[in-house]
């Protein structure tokens, strides 16, 4: 009997959208995962489908797809929690599999870890999701080393979780996604700031908020030996590449007050960028160590080039096109094209 799984099928057509059902075991929606086409609200591309005894789920988009129980858990925590609990209730597990007789129905109180922020503690870190969590896929797929796993949380809701903090912000914004969430720690472990990052093609792309108004966006500061070697690159995610390494994140990179002799400044590869070339150009002024880009390598930043493959020994490369004074600056005019 499948009553409970079409029960939650059914229930899940408010948190869907354009939710229909094809025809017997198959339902249609725009995939809550890459939020489908932006450019065309008609598309809808996720489905949920039956396949022997079970369900399951599949966006014909973005590849993303798993078990009706591990979606409904990605969509809505509490209706999936009234889900498992029902299943037990009736005799079944999540195969519709049912349970033996002799088996009774135990449930252990979860254990929580003390928090080290409020807010963090609402949501789920990527390291504690299923191996087919699509967060965990992404994350996987980005090859972030899995010793930062901790360091990245998952919110199902961005808009309603930042509104917590935030009332007057994302107030008229009817349609949530799940986000990437990315805090950003002072030196005593206290989150000051945060990045929510899309999955799909949600605009915009990043989302960065200070909960310290006072403060710059500086990702990294609670895990650095600032009496060794610096590192500087400009997004938090590329900084999970690197030892010893923050992200400016957008601030102004004399705020560190970071010893320029001992310090790598690593900017993206955005040799049309003007911005990028005079901060560049500003970070050999001010006697930095600064990291050329050869001109026929095509990846915009340091996770790309993890991606790519192509470049297994990142230290050594950046340690090969690592310049300062004169140099630099000649590196630097042969890279740029503006």
């Amino acid at each position: 009997m499948n009553y409970i799984d079409l029960k939650y099928i059914n229930l899940c057509t408010s948190r869907l959208q354009r939710f229909k059902k094809v025809r017997d075991d198959l339902w249609n929606f725009r995939c809550p995962v890459c939020g489908d086409s932006h450019k065309r609200k008609d598309k809808a591309r996720g489905y949920i489908y039956k396949k022997k005894t079970q369900y399951f789920f599949k966006c014909h988009n973005c590849s993303a797809g798993h078990t009706f129980n591990n979606f409904l858990k990605s969509i809505d925590a509490l209706l999936h929690k009234e889900y498992v609990l029902e299943k037990y209730q009736s005799g079944q597990t999540r195969g519709n599999t049912p349970i033996p007789d002799k088996v009774p129905f135990q449930f252990e109180a979860p254990k929580f870890e003390k928090p080290q922020n409020k807010e963090l503690s609402l949501l789920k870190k990527i390291s504690d999701l299923e191996s087919d969590h699509p967060a965990l896929t992404y994350i996987k797929q980005r090859k972030i080393p899995e010793k930062h796993w901790d360091r990245l949380y998952l919110s199902d809701k961005f808009y309603e979780w930042s509104r917590r903090m935030f009332s007057e912000k994302f107030r008229s914004i009817n349609i949530d996604y799940p986000r990437l969430v990315i805090p950003f720690f002072d030196k005593s472990g206290k989150m000051f700031a945060y990045q929510g990052r899309a999955f799909g093609n949600e605009t915009p792309r990043y989302i960065t908020l200070k909960l310290v108004s006072e403060k710059e966006k500086i990702y990294g500061l609670e895990r650095i030996d600032f009496d060794s070697h610096v590192f500087v690159v400009e997004g938090p995610i590329d900084s999970l590449f690197i030892d010893n390494c923050l992200a400016v994140a957008g601030a102004d990179l004399n705020l560190l007050r970071l010893e320029p002799t001992t310090t790598t400044v690593i900017y993206d590869n955005e040799p049309r960028n003007k911005h990028t070339v005079e901060r560049m150009y500003k970070s050999v002024d001010r006697n930095y160590n600064v990291v050329v880009w050869p001109s026929d390598l095509d990846c915009k930043d340091i996770n790309d080039m993890v991606m790519s493959g192509d470049y297994k020994d990142i230290m050594g490369f950046i340690k090969s096109r690592t310049f300062k004074g004169l140099e630099a600056y000649l590196e630097i005019k042969k890279w740029k094209k503006i």
